[in-house]
């Protein structure tokens, strides 16, 4: 007992105390259970680098946005109002399931599945007409899609970018060019196992999803702010292209016959 104690005393020496007065208290269980144990991070100048524990915001993306993020955006791209400032309006997640006509279950545990990721239940979607070469019937079910809003949205897009993308294979960065020209951005995942919710035991086949990002942003450019601002993980030394669509030419271009006689 006597050696515990001196050799603890030796390794607390080592490290200098913490002011009681400059402290932040953790938060249950840790701050129960020790004591009231008190830990501060500060910077060699008395800059304060870790003041609140980010666990305790039920919502930290959406506490971010409107305490951090928002006056960021006002002051680049001078926003007179506060209804300008760009926001994630609605995210759509989507998965096709080929075989859901002849796999009953197969369709169900894909929406159990998306129902764990999204915290919202999926609706099924259904083809409108009917194709024949794809054997593909009217009112055929054919994957299924979940629309998210809310505190969900915020909830599902702060795990998507801290925990789905980075535990991707390879991963390299998303595609910045991913914008369709309306400030609306869309991004595809192979395989929804990134997930924690879903065990990998459980796992049956695989399957991708398709997650679309809609913002009331009037350009690229500020919709690719507000998703950077946010934590989307962009590919580096990139950025999003303004896309510039030659005119489609028509039969009567390519006839010589026709050239000839408007020249004439």
């Amino acid at each position: 007992m006597a050696l515990l104690q001196s050799s603890a005393s030796s390794f607390i020496s080592q490290f200098p105390a913490v002011s009681p007065v400059n402290s932040v208290r953790l938060s249950p269980p840790f701050g129960n259970r020790y004591g009231g144990l008190s830990v501060r991070a500060e910077a060699a100048a008395g800059i304060v680098l870790v003041d609140k524990s980010e666990a305790d915001k039920v919502n930290r993306l959406k506490t971010s946005y409107f305490e951090k993020i928002i006056p960021l955006l006002k002051e680049e791209f001078n926003y007179t109002n506060i209804l300008q400032v760009p926001k994630v309006s609605k995210i759509v997640v989507n998965c096709g399931i080929g075989d859901a006509a002849q796999n009953n279950k197969g369709l169900e545990a894909a929406i159990n599945d998306m129902a764990l990721i999204t915290g919202q239940r999926p609706v099924k979607t259904k083809a409108k007409n009917p194709i024949a070469t794809f054997k593909i019937r009217e009112n055929q079910t054919l994957g299924i899609a979940v629309t998210l809003r809310g505190n969900m949205m915020y909830a599902f897009l702060d795990r998507l970018i801290n925990l789905g993308l980075p535990r991707t294979r390879d991963f390299q960065g998303v595609n910045p060019n991913s914008f369709d020209g309306h400030g609306n951005y869309s991004v595809g995942l192979k395989e929804q196992s990134v997930f924690p919710e879903l065990s990998y035991d459980a796992l049956g086949k695989p399957r991708g999803m398709d997650v679309c990002i809609t913002t009331t942003a009037q350009t690229d450019k500020e919709a690719y702010k507000l998703l950077a601002l946010m934590g989307m993980p962009f590919r580096e030394g990139a950025g999003p292209s303004t896309v510039v669509r030659r005119k489609k030419l028509k039969s009567h271009h390519f006839n010589t016959k026709t050239k000839q006689k408007s020249r004439k």
